[in-house]
């Protein structure tokens, strides 16, 4: 199929002949927690038939947004994974999910929900949050489940996510899909947060690991 363009010398219409199109920045957002397979794309866009994503994967392959590649044996599937170019929309998504903050009020019966949704506007804050100190990465635990953050204390701006808890997190933060709303959109910080109750922290050293050294 021939590239859709508005035909117009301009960097804003440039790029969406790129991206403007339904569902594509929504698989950048997948695919900014890590390489993905196509079967995984398809259950976190709920909503995207077969042959939509097909379609739109080969399109962003085409544009230089992601490649596919093949999983060495024993797996028999393949990934997807942006490009550099593909990566460096992560600021457009997240002044995209500033944005789009106000219309999170209530959520409707039909709204699906991930936990790893929350990822791209939280890692400022958690950036922000945690500059000072040694805790590198973060993993979130919600209702729906969990995802990992891991800041770059060089550059904020280099944070990056993936679905699922980390391996050895620094520090765990606990808080309901509520409170994460509130959280990621900056209507109080994680200071208050924390100091209200209504997310909980733990670390490493918190934990107890020998019973009878209690």
């Amino acid at each position: 199929m021939p590239r859709r363009s508005y035909d117009q010398y301009c960097a804003v219409a440039r790029a969406l002949d790129a991206v403007g199109d339904r569902w594509t920045l929504l698989i950048v957002r997948e695919l900014l927690g890590g390489s993905r397979r196509y079967t995984d794309l398809h259950a976190d866009l709920p909503g995207v038939s077969t042959d939509m994503l097909a379609s739109r994967l080969k399109d962003m392959e085409r544009d230089g947004l992601l490649t596919r590649r093949r999983l060495p044996p024993p797996a028999a599937a393949s990934v997807y994974e942006l490009t550099p170019r593909g990566h460096g929309l992560l600021p457009a998504l997240a002044a995209l999910a500033d944005w789009g903050a106000p219309a999170l009020d209530e959520q409707r019966p039909t709204d699906a929900v991930r936990a790893h949704w929350f990822a791209i506007p939280l890692m400022a804050r958690l950036a922000r949050h945690f500059a000072d100190g040694p805790v590198r990465t973060v993993d979130v635990a919600l209702d729906q489940g969990a995802f990992h953050v891991v800041l770059d204390p060089h550059d904020p701006g280099a944070a990056r996510y993936a679905d699922g808890p980390a391996a050895h997190p620094d520090a765990v933060l606990r808080m309901d899909t509520a409170t994460c709303v509130a959280l990621a959109h900056d209507r109080f910080s994680l200071t208050e947060g924390l100091a209200a109750g209504w997310i909980e922290e733990s670390r490493p050293e918190d934990r107890t690991t020998d019973p009878a050294a209690v």
